[in-house]
């Protein structure tokens, strides 16, 4: 089966849907200005990549592997495969940088085609970035080019197809170049549902999930996209890998973890089988209040521990929650909004009733404030307009960047405070940092903060000096330095801490045995 609906090209300058995007809202416009102060920040509108430096013969080897038509050098097409979409690579994008730009982008179909123009890349040493949805944040789309003869964009958005379902094993197997709503389309003529519902759902592929180690919201109730994986199959510059012959085994490490997180650095996964789940026949979302953000995460500790967890939970600190409500009464109508939590449920009826009275149980018991549905089903509502609206921040001089990390509950505390500390220190007065728990393990949870700042003269560099002061605390606190974003270029500088000599040597190891000539997304991941 496969989608027949073509995909939508996302903004090159901005996130998502062309349609989609919309100038800031007049009820935002007073607060942003009191805030911030508003300025106007156009983009360049008349930028053009570079030319292609790719020569006839070498096209023509691309052509005798795809065919013509799917070897494309048009500037709009070459434009929409630079680089991703963190507030660094639009900065960049805005100001009509596209020196990142692929030579030609390649558009294979099937397993055999990738493998055929990975030798083809290796023997004339030209670069290959994978590309599926384009929604990196992590400059992982951005390969160093120096030392090769061209770059091309490995375009998966032919590879659309659901490929099997076992409805006896509750798998499924997908190509990389599905979206997530394609993915979850033809799952739901069987009835099925991955459940795997990141911020990025509407434009990202199953590819990039798998290759990132992505984490959806509703990571509590289904878990993280790595852990849904059984299969896959992979391309190599030295041949395939095809991997998952059992739901688990002792037949030596998992290989599959390799390609899990791997970013295209080490092949190119061309399907991945998959646990599914029967689609919910109901859904229920509901609102909590917490005196404190530490209230509300002890509370979300006591559920993860006790086996609780519901599908969605997710808390705002005190920032957060005061920005992100309009309306103060839909938090009790007190003038201390404290911080919101919201749980979510899937199932059949029964589950969701009996799911929802254990925790609203747990909650009340711990202090929380029950109120009712309305905050949960705003943010469902909106749960994945929040880049839109960083888009329209930075038409208006406001600079707006999130990143993320993950500890254990005894340590996080000190990681919230000392990230939050680097943060507000390094982009100075003015600044505004939130922060929320969206995913939660038994053993501890992930803090996803959102910085807001007036820009000033060169913005790209006042986030670097905030990102680099923001990463240097979670390595010192003992944290990741990506819990779902994974590492692109953006946090290789300080995956040697996190994982060390020796584990660095190990990755080295891995790329020089799978991509001996270097050409898988050079520059990104490996340190």
């Amino acid at each position: 089966m496969t989608v027949e609906t073509p995909t939508v090209e996302m903004h090159p300058q901005r996130w998502g849907d062309p349609a989609a995007a919309a100038d800031l809202p007049e009820s935002a416009r007073g607060l942003v200005e009191l805030a911030f102060g508003l300025q106007d920040r156009p983009a360049v509108t008349d930028a053009r990549p570079p030319a292609s430096t790719l020569d006839e013969a070498l096209l023509d080897g691309l052509r005798a592997i795809v065919g013509e038509a799917h070897v494309l050098l048009d500037d709009r097409t070459r434009t929409l495969r630079t680089r991703g979409k963190s507030t660094p690579d639009l900065l960049r994008a805005r100001a009509g940088d596209l020196s990142d730009a692929p030579d030609a982008v390649v558009r294979p179909d099937g397993h055999g085609e990738v493998a055929a123009l990975l030798a083809w890349a290796s023997e004339h040493r030209v670069a290959v970035v994978p590309f599926g949805g384009g929604t990196c944040v992590t400059g992982g789309l951005a390969a160093r080019r120096d030392g090769f003869a061209g770059l091309v964009s490995l375009d998966l958005v032919r590879m659309k197809r659901l490929l099997a379902v076992d409805e006896v094993s509750m798998t499924a197997t997908l190509e990389p170049g599905l979206r997530g709503p394609e993915a979850e389309a033809l799952l739901g003529e069987h009835g099925l549902t991955l459940g795997h519902y990141p911020q990025s759902f509407e434009h990202a592929s199953i590819g990039g999930f798998a290759a990132t180690r992505s984490s959806g919201q509703s990571s509590a109730g289904y878990g993280r996209f790595d852990a849904m994986v059984v299969g896959l199959t992979a391309a190599t510059p030295t041949g395939s890998l095809d991997l998952g012959s059992a739901p688990a085994n002792a037949a030596g490490p998992d290989l599959r973890q390799l390609l899990l997180g791997s970013e295209g650095a080490f092949g190119v996964i061309t399907s991945v089988t998959v646990r599914v789940r029967r689609a919910p026949a109901e859904t229920a979302y509901d609102g909590w209040r917490w005196s404190s953000f530490d209230a509300g995460s002890d509370a979300m500790r006591t559920l993860a521990q006790a086996g609780l967890l519901p599908t969605v939970i997710r808390l705002s600190d005190e920032n957060e929650t005061v920005i992100n409500l309009a309306d103060p009464s839909s938090i009790g109508g007190t003038d201390d909004p404290g911080c919101l939590m919201v749980t979510g449920y899937e199932g059949t009826a029964s589950q969701v009733a009996a799911g929802r009275e254990a925790v609203t149980a747990v909650l009340t018991d711990l202090g929380g404030t029950p109120l009712g549905t309305g905050p949960g089903d705003a943010w469902v509502h909106g749960r994945f307009h929040a880049p839109y609206l960083r888009d329209s921040l930075l038409d208006h001089g406001v600079l707006v960047e999130t990143l993320e990390t993950a500890t254990f509950w005894s340590n996080r505390e000190r990681l919230y405070a000392d990230v939050k500390a680097a943060l507000t220190s390094s982009l100075g007065e003015g600044a505004l940092v939130l922060c929320h728990v969206s995913h939660v393990y038994e053993t501890g949870c992930s803090l996803y903060f959102t910085v807001a700042v007036p820009q000033g003269e060169d913005p790209l560099a006042q986030w670097q000096v905030a990102k680099a002061a923001a990463s240097d605390a979670m390595v010192a606190a003992g944290a990741t330095i990506t819990h779902h974003h994974a590492v692109g270029t953006d946090h290789r500088p300080w995956l040697a801490q996190e994982i060390g000599e020796v584990g660095v040597r190990v990755l080295r190891a891995v790329k020089a045995e799978l991509d001996p000539a270097g050409i898988l997304n050079p520059g990104v991941l490996i340190p």
